[in-house]
């Protein structure tokens, strides 16, 4: 049996902040477990020096194939640390540190359990009917083009069964609300101040603009699992001088939408919101452009894996798992939502609500608890025959 405490330790100790050192040394240093656990592993570039990781143990059917796919990345330290955030400080029964919680120590967990997979296959105790995937990923923290690469490069299908192991606070979460993100550009007519009239003024454009679209969403159908749709202007920028009517303003927009409201919808409302703008304020013009463009994803109750995992959380803790929505977008959100995949569930240690935090921790019971029910998942549902 593996450590995955100590392991999740060891990873933590590997700055991979993203923006800042990346996950280059991540990538190798999961390589080298791999390797020495006599895994053959292979990379895929997705920028210079950041690239993904595969190993695979294969089982009499490769697909569908059971995939634990873990982001390698973490946000920036930022401020407010009481800790040395890159330690791996094992204390009172907290693993703490940058990424302890989001999410090394659900990586620690699948990479431990793939690594002991590879052990009893190698000692002739075992056969898998499945194939088992681990793949470690770059960008999440980012904008997600290594989920994209895994998806570009075939690692995986649309009917394999994809766990990601964010922190779920001991819940199966399955649903994810879309998330469209838009630049909204408005142009004015400079002018001084004191003659306001003689110009248009591009920020009071955008003010009219927001409180539409605010509006709007606030008017759209709430979803039974996944609530309300939401929108935050996350930054502005317009004007040069106090005294001086503004001829541009920038906002950037975050609409998190849930069913049925989709981009198309959500490009309607901009639409609409700059035909306010611009009639309330003549002569402003706006323009968007899209930044980003994920779509929702729904729960799956008939999921093999959701059973799977449902399983497995009984027999190790003796509990029906709850399962919800997760709260952001994952990895096999990218994926369910690329390929339609309805086998893409979220299951790790820890809780959401200290990810990107100073002094970020996660109690070491819940990293045990989620190993154990990653080794009873594989070895549920990969050494018994299943209908294909």
């Amino acid at each position: 049996m593996r450590d995955a405490v100590d392991l999740a330790a060891q990873l933590v100790r590997i700055e991979s902040t993203n923006p800042g050192t990346f996950e280059g040394q991540m990538g190798d240093f999961i390589c080298q477990y791999l390797e020495r656990a006599g895994v053959k592993t292979e990379k895929s570039a997705v920028y210079p020096g950041r690239f993904n990781v595969r190993a695979v143990l294969e089982g009499e059917a490769k697909h569908p194939a059971l995939v634990f796919i873990c982001h390698m990345d973490t946000v920036v330290k930022g401020n407010g640390w009481d800790i040395k955030a890159f330690e791996g400080i094992l204390e009172d029964g907290r693993l703490m540190g940058r990424g302890a919680c989001d999410m090394k120590s659900g990586l620690a967990g699948a990479l431990s359990v793939f690594a002991e997979t590879a052990d009893q296959i190698k000692r002739g105790d075992l056969n898998l009917k499945h194939s088992l995937v681990f793949i470690g990923t770059v960008d999440e923290e980012g904008d997600m083009q290594g989920a994209e690469k895994v998806i570009e490069d075939g690692w995986v299908t649309d009917n394999d069964w994809i766990m990601d192991t964010e922190p779920t606070d001991g819940q199966l979460q399955m649903s994810h609300k879309g998330r469209t993100w838009f630049e909204l550009n408005v142009q004015g007519i400079t002018a001084h101040a004191s003659m306001p009239e003689k110009g248009a003024d591009a920020i009071a454009g955008m003010a009219a603009m927001i409180t539409y679209i605010r509006r709007k969403i606030a008017q759209c159908p709430v979803h039974p699992e996944l609530g309300r749709s939401t929108v935050t202007f996350g930054q502005m920028e317009g004007g040069y001088s106090p005294y001086v009517v503004p001829d541009s303003c920038q906002a950037t927009i975050d609409m998190r939408l849930v069913p049925p409201m989709d981009t198309k919808q959500a490009e309607e409302i901009l639409n609409a919101a700059i035909e306010e703008g611009q009639k309330q304020v003549p002569g402003v013009k706006g323009s968007y452009r899209i930044t980003g463009n994920r779509p929702w994803v729904e729960a799956h109750p008939e999921s093999v894996l959701l059973a799977g995992l449902k399983k497995a959380f009984e027999e190790v803790t003796g509990k029906m798992p709850e399962v919800s929505a997760f709260p952001g977008y994952t990895d096999t959100a990218v994926i369910a939502g690329k390929l339609k995949n309805k086998e893409c569930v979220s299951c790790g240690p820890g809780s959401l609500k200290q990810a990107h935090k100073p002094n970020e921790f996660v109690l070491t019971t819940e990293i045990e608890r989620c190993q154990e029910v990653f080794r009873t998942l594989v070895k549920n549902m990969l050494t018994e025959e299943r209908a294909m």
